[in-house]
């Protein structure tokens, strides 16, 4: 009978897990998805506990006026692009006929003043007319030819673009249209939130129809790598252990050990808190230690769950240090 229990107790030793040097507990960083700007949630896409991947729609609230506000500023940055093409252009096509008929009117009545004035001077030549009506053929002639020269200097400048200055102007104001338009774009954006990586919704803190004050938190995530254990170490055993050490995390039902390396050291001392109910530890200053899995995508650990942390050899850990 001694021998029999003998044996099973040998067998139960086998099966035990190793002591842990260190209690602990899982902790989650998590990331609150907020809009910048507020307004009623117009829908919700997901819910608590679901596994959601990278850039995946969350939510959306009611964008209404931001989306009336980018039609605007879109159609007024139109505006102010066609006014900016406008003044690169001379006058249109129909503006520069009338002047050319012009043009071709004045040339035929400074032609017809020509004639007139070698009429009238060889009128006065033969004694038939006074020197007079010389003068008035030669004003003629003049004013004839005046007209001519507006209309051609006329017809010019309305080929010609709008001053370099005017040309500034529309253009800049063109410039500002279009960044109007951005911050319109930016608003209506802005409105729905995509998921920042693949990642556990944790909490939804709103429903369809409530209104959502900009910057609050509609729910939280927990990417897989936002994981890590988080474990208490005696002022004593401190010198045990530094940054990049390899540990292995235990925890009741996990199975084989979940390999993991030391990320933060606390600066500064502590009192045993509360969760860790040890009756070694209690009431003696130690120093919080965290700890991140190597492969959190393959293991999920939850928050405030129990944990037994274990120090690998110097051997183990030497070449995994970070």
């Amino acid at each position: 009978m001694s021998l029999a229990l003998a044996t099973f107790a040998i067998l139960a030793g086998c099966n035990e897990k190793p002591s842990a040097n260190w209690s602990g507990y899982a902790e989650g960083e998590y990331i609150y998805i907020s809009a910048p700007l507020g307004g009623k949630l117009d829908s919700i896409k997901v819910q608590a506990g679901q596994q959601v991947a990278k850039d995946s729609l969350l939510f959306a609230l009611d964008a209404e006026a931001e989306n009336a506000a980018h039609d605007e500023a879109s159609a007024r940055l139109a505006g102010a692009k066609a006014q900016a093409s406008n003044t690169e252009k001379g006058r249109r096509n129909e503006e520069i006929a009338i002047t050319q008929a012009q043009l071709s009117s004045a040339q035929a009545q400074a032609a017809l003043a020509r004639q007139e004035l070698a009429r009238q001077q060889q009128l006065v030549g033969q004694g038939f007319v006074s020197k007079s009506r010389v003068d008035d053929a030669q004003t003629n002639v003049k004013l004839s030819e005046a007209r001519v020269a507006e209309l051609n200097a006329t017809l010019s400048v309305a080929k010609l673009p709008a001053r370099a200055d005017e040309r500034a102007a529309a253009q800049s104001s063109a410039d500002a249209a279009k960044e109007a338009l951005r911050q319109t774009a930016w608003r209506s954006g802005q409105k729905s939130q995509n998921s920042p990586a693949n990642a556990l919704v944790a909490e939804v803190f709103f429903r369809q129809g409530e209104y959502v004050q900009p910057g609050q938190p509609v729910l939280s995530l927990l990417p897989p790598e936002n994981r890590k254990a988080r474990f208490f170490v005696p002022e004593g055993e401190l010198g045990k252990i530094v940054v990049g050490q390899a540990v292995s995390l235990h925890c009741d039902g996990c199975g084989a050990a979940i390999p993991a390396h030391i990320s933060r050291i606390a600066s500064q001392a502590e009192y045993t808190p509360p969760v860790i109910y040890s009756n070694a530890q209690r009431a003696k200053l130690v120093f919080m230690v965290e700890a991140k899995p190597d492969q959190p995508d393959k293991l999920l650990l939850h928050p405030g769950q129990p944990l037994d942390v274990s120090l690998l050899a110097a051997a183990t850990s030497s070449g995994k240090a970070r």
